[in-house]
């Protein structure tokens, strides 16, 4: 019988981008000041050959009160605001900050950026210059291909702010958008992969119909989001795909199956997602690793970013 633990070893040959935890590690151990000064360079260097979408008004509702308040402050206070979150300082601002979600995080150090160039809050100083380490990391970002630069900023700025005590149902997300109408839904095709389990899981992300992408799952199934830990049981997996999986669009592009254990069956499919943050040109190299019951439900699902994008078109010979 499988146990979450076996199931995360189906495919193993899958070869994830280890870059970016590695990257994400090293970013960790730099200074606050360092760490600011490295999202806004990533930020100049990624708006070169990455269009970063301005987010809408609804999505930025949570955001709005905080980034008037901080535009409202002197240059100073601005500039320790930035430095409490990146240290995790115990401050009005930083808990608030720990609180949201990644895609409102996202949001507010974007609408940050574009206030910094428009000089309505403390820019970096004229001269500055990245230490040696920073630096290293910021070269680091460059040479990796862009979906997983859109992960490392992800995971940049994810963890700042300052809860010893967040938890899941304190985290504060954008507004739920509806599903799209099922007229209006497109259609996806799998080279390879006929199971509708599958098809379907990949037609209602797209559709934001999260309420019946959680059906396909068993009540004891688990997705295991890029370098994380399994999320575990049908409520917490509904929470996420809530809070961190509005708008996403999954462009599968080939896959294949074969049966395992206990009458289950496992199933690979490789292709790309784009988020609304990132332009509709770039996509993270993903692979979903499905684990699936004799009654073709969900019991595991590993969302893996990929090494490359030569690991597309490893479909048959892992």
């Amino acid at each position: 019988m499988y146990t979450i633990d076996k199931a995360r070893q189906i495919f193993p040959d899958t070869q994830t981008a280890d870059a970016v935890p590695a990257i994400t590690a090293r970013f960790k151990l730099l200074s606050a000041e360092d760490q600011l000064a490295l999202i806004w360079f990533a930020y100049l260097e990624m708006g070169q050959t990455i269009t970063v979408a301005a987010p809408g008004a609804a999505r930025m509702a949570l955001a709005k009160p905080t980034l008037d308040e901080i535009v409202a402050m002197s240059f100073d206070e601005q500039t320790k605001v930035m430095c409490d979150l990146a240290s995790k300082i115990n401050a009005p601002i930083s808990t608030r900050y720990a609180f949201w979600s990644i895609n409102v995080k996202l949001g507010f150090w974007y609408e940050l950026g574009e206030l910094m160039r428009g000089g309505k809050v403390a820019p970096i100083p004229p001269g500055y210059k990245l230490s040696a380490n920073a630096s290293s990391v910021l070269d680091a970002v460059k040479k990796v291909e862009q979906g997983q630069q859109i992960s490392l900023l992800r995971n940049f700025v994810s963890d700042m702010g300052f809860d010893p005590d967040v938890v899941d149902d304190k985290l504060v997300a954008e507004p739920i958008v509806a599903p799209t109408p099922e007229s209006e839904r497109e259609k996806i095709f799998i080279p390879g992969v006929l199971n509708q389990t599958i098809l379907s899981y990949m037609e209602l992300l797209n559709s934001n119909d999260f309420d019946q992408l959680i059906e396909l799952f068993l009540d004891d199934g688990a997705l295991q989001p890029p370098f994380q830990r399994p999320i575990v049981g049908r409520e917490s997996i509904l929470k996420f795909f809530r809070r961190d999986c509005q708008n996403l669009r999954l462009m599968p592009q080939g896959g294949f199956g074969e049966p395992a254990d206990s009458g289950f069956n496992q199933i690979k499919v490789t292709g790309k997602v784009q988020t609304p943050w990132f332009g509709q040109e770039v996509g993270m190299n993903v692979a979903w690793r499905f684990l699936l019951d004799e009654n073709d439900k969900i019991y595991f699902v590993a969302i893996d970013l990929l090494a490359s994008p030569a690991e597309l078109l490893k479909l048959g010979g892992n």
